[in-house]
């Protein structure tokens, strides 16, 4: 299996990683030839405390910024348009995106529009963008989207009112600071989701028909890593170990999705959130049990090797019910850390789950990345037990 393996790894951003780390931002941005910062934020990182960790070090080191804190949990493609109207204006040569998965995308979108022009609606799909932005600096607040070493940037078409992604190697940053400490702050359900989300990435990409012996690596570490302490910075989190487990988790599953590639639960949870405003995150969470379920047969050996990876004792069972073990583990995850069970506890309407699907097919990648080739009826099926919930 080994011999017909054929993959191409790109992995270009510098990563600083520890507790403090924040503390070197400004010479990050120094090293990567920034001179005036355009710093993107999640408007929440001011209510919690986090802004002036983020600023600090730039007003210390006298590096001039500009905010601009205004990102949605679900951003359109406007709000890039506008912040690099900004930027470009405000002289800006450096982006940082300080926050969770949306700030960074943005930021990530805002850098590319810089130099590359036009609107961010022109670079939907993979391959459009054809020169670098300037320099991105990532700063995550949360351990989940793994938007920091990724080459996607998703966004909210307001004209379709759909979701879909930005691709290409100019969209990966040029370094990332992953502070442990930036997370201790976060509420229990600001943790629960995101980590959920940063467990999918990993476990999509294990289960991949685009994995390979490096994206397991990060895939099966990333796993261990999230399954082990999401509980515990869930209960308590001041656990500054968990809390370091679960950014290098998600750190990990971003590897492992931006060399493997997701899979279905990604395309179903894209309709959540570009028609009802679903977090992506508890999107992905909320599916994932019904999903695993789905795929099972399609990879009895890779689910079965999951739920060993969980913790859980396979040794005497079949390959069948081992498989199988992973429906359960992964549903028992979401409830140590309360993901609601079903679709309809987010009030997602049934009558829509025809219009749902449709569209989640046309998430095309993630849908030719699952190891279970979907139909429609396949998709409204595994929507329908999703909504009703087991």
């Amino acid at each position: 299996m080994i011999a017909s393996k054929k993959f191409i790894v790109t992995q270009p951003t510098q990563i600083h990683f520890g507790v403090g780390m924040v503390e070197s931002l400004a010479q990050v941005v120094k090293d990567c030839g920034g001179s005036k910062v355009f710093l993107v934020v999640d408007p929440s990182l001011k209510t919690v405390g986090l802004l002036d960790k983020i600023t600090a070090p730039l007003e210390a080191a006298g590096t001039p910024y500009v905010l601009f804190d205004h990102v949605d949990p679900e951003p359109g493609l406007l709000l890039a348009d506008e912040g690099a109207d900004l930027a470009k204006k405000s002289c800006c040569d450096c982006v940082i995106g300080a926050g969770g998965g949306s700030a960074m995308d943005v930021a990530k979108a805002i850098s590319i529009l810089i130099t590359n022009g036009g609107k961010a609606e022109d670079y939907l799909g993979l391959g459009k963008i054809k020169k670098p932005g300037v320099p991105k600096i990532m700063v995550p607040t949360t351990a989940g989207t793994g938007a920091e070493v990724t080459f996607t940037a998703v966004f909210i078409n307001e004209k379709t009112k759909s979701k879909g992604g930005m691709n290409g190697d100019p969209l990966y940053p040029d370094a990332a600071v992953l502070d442990p400490a930036l997370t201790v702050t976060l509420p229990p359900h600001v943790t629960a989701a995101p980590g959920i989300d940063a467990f999918v990435h990993a476990m999509e990409a294990f289960t991949s028909v685009q994995a390979h012996a490096l994206s397991d690596i990060y895939a099966i570490e990333a796993m261990e890593l999230i399954s082990q302490n999401l509980p515990i910075a869930y209960a308590n989190g001041g656990n500054i170990e968990a809390r370091t487990g679960m950014m290098l988790g998600s750190l990990l599953g971003g590897k492992a999705l931006a060399t493997a590639g997701v899979g279905l639960i990604h395309a179903m949870a894209y309709p959540l959130g570009g028609m009802f405003g679903i977090p992506h995150g508890l999107a992905n969470a909320v599916l994932m049990p019904f999903v695993v379920n789905y795929n099972i047969i399609g990879d009895p050996l890779k689910y079965a090797r999951i739920a060993d990876i969980m913790g859980y004792d396979i040794s005497d069972m079949s390959l069948r019910e081992a498989a199988g073990t992973a429906v359960e583990a992964v549903y028992n995850l979401n409830n140590d850390v309360d993901i609601p069970t079903c679709l309809a506890d987010l009030d997602i309407p049934a009558d829509m789950i025809p219009e749902m699907a449709k569209i989640a097919l046309t998430v095309t990648r993630p849908v030719e990345n699952n190891p279970r080739k979907p139909t429609l009826d396949d998709v409204i099926a595994v929507y329908e037990v999703a909504h009703k919930g087991w």
